[in-house]
């Protein structure tokens, strides 16, 4: 049975490779600055302005210069800040209901992935009112155009200022959903370094390794191109030139930018080339248990590196030379075990744990049947995987043993 079911996910991601010149990709327009909004608003044409943050940003005063510029500019607006770690589809529906009772005909999300995957959602039903977030759960099923859409992220990690994707969960059956379309790619991405110096160190090391695993998985996939391969790498050096600085000091403007890039880079081609097993799994644990999402994505990596064994090593050598922790000269093993050993050193470095609590073992075999369904059969994984063999990484990052 597994045979074919191979057969049929490899089939399946052959096509999506084939038609990828033809699909409509496209890149956000780049802003250095918030005070670019009331420019580029006032261009688009926008009257009223939703903007999708959380708690956090308004505590921490983030949310001024884009009040500010829109003021400056006299353009209304109004603030949804309920939105959640892992968005759900109550904040989509709440600040659906602002967008409508404002008639807003514009959306800004400033925050990390969580409040621009809302935003996401909420323009999705803004353009299909008709159908509920489940009903638009899926690839492909979203083709109308999206009100004018800005995204200012404030973490350097998750890329969603560049995907065409968002990932709602659903608070009854505690389960994720991918909404995957093209129009949910923003239309402008403000990209300032100073917005992300209040980020938190531990969250700095979290959503930077967030973007490190977003370019591993798009580079070592089998629906890569010339162009996310360089992405990928790109974003790989940035990474390890500069997360750690960036954890170390908070306010060192050139490591903050250069992150921003390389979650940039990621994003793209990530978007284009597709992740793997590293998310599926991280996203089955968010669904479930509201693990953040870079945090279970960075203890789960070196696992699935290694799981997938000689099918990457070559690829691993090649982002291990770019990150420089090996060298050329090195054998395509050695390599790809000196990388492995090296994102382990530098999680450690930044106190991130090689577990991740709070795992029950009850709940494994749930895990792994969402974390399957969602990998296969559209992510171009280098080696596919059964759900038993899915199942065994929550043993090993919940620190479960499966004969106890």
């Amino acid at each position: 049975m597994f045979f074919i079911k191979s057969i049929y996910c490899r089939v399946f991601q052959a096509a999506f490779r084939l038609a990828m010149p033809i699909l409509p990709y496209r890149e956000p327009q780049i802003l250095n600055s918030c005070a670019e909004l009331g420019k580029v608003l006032n261009k688009e044409k926008a009257t009223s302005v939703l903007v999708v943050t959380d708690k956090g940003i308004v505590n921490n005063e983030l949310l001024k210069p884009v009040e500010e510029a829109l003021m400056m500019d006299k353009i209304p607006y109004t603030v949804y800040d309920d939105t959640l770690p892992n968005p759900s589809i109550i904040n989509v529906e709440e600040a659906l209901k602002l967008y409508n009772k404002n008639k807003c005909n514009a959306i800004i999300a400033i925050g990390g992935g969580s409040a621009i995957d809302c935003a996401k959602a909420v323009g999705v039903r803004v353009v299909y009112p008709e159908r509920t977030i489940k009903q638009m759960c899926g690839k492909l099923k979203a083709w109308r155009k999206l009100p004018t859409f800005i995204a200012i992220p404030t973490t350097a990690g998750t890329g969603s200022e560049t995907t065409l994707a968002a990932m709602i969960t659903d608070s009854q059956t505690h389960r994720k959903y991918a909404i995957m379309s093209f129009p949910l790619i923003p239309h402008y991405a403000v990209l300032d370094a100073s917005l992300t110096y209040s980020l938190p160190p531990h969250l700095t090391a979290t959503t930077g390794m967030d973007a490190l695993t977003h370019a591993v998985e798009a580079y070592i996939g089998r629906s890569t191109t010339k162009e996310t391969r360089r992405l990928a790498l790109t974003a790989t050096k940035l990474v390890f030139e500069n997360v750690y600085l960036a954890y170390c000091d908070g306010k060192n403007h050139i490591a903050r930018e250069n992150m921003l890039h390389a979650a940039y880079n990621a994003g793209i081609a990530f978007s284009k080339s597709y992740v793997g097993y590293i998310h599926a799994l991280a996203h089955a644990l968010g669904g479930l248990y509201g693990t953040p999402h870079g945090l279970a994505n960075t203890v789960i990596m070196p696992y699935v590196l290694e799981t997938y064994g000689k099918s990457v090593y070559k690829k691993l050598h090649k982002l291990g030379v770019y990150a420089g922790v090996c060298d050329e000269k090195d054998s395509h093993k050695t390599g790809a075990l000196e990388f492995i050993d090296a994102l382990r050193k530098l999680n450690s470095d930044m106190g991130i744990s090689n577990k991740i609590d709070g795992i029950k073992r009850e709940d494994i075999s749930v895990l792994a049947k969402n974390a399957e369904k969602e990998a296969n059969p559209l992510y171009p994984v280098p080696k596919l995987m059964t759900k038993k063999e899915l199942s065994d990484f929550y043993y090993k990052v919940g620190g479960i043993y499966e004969n106890n």
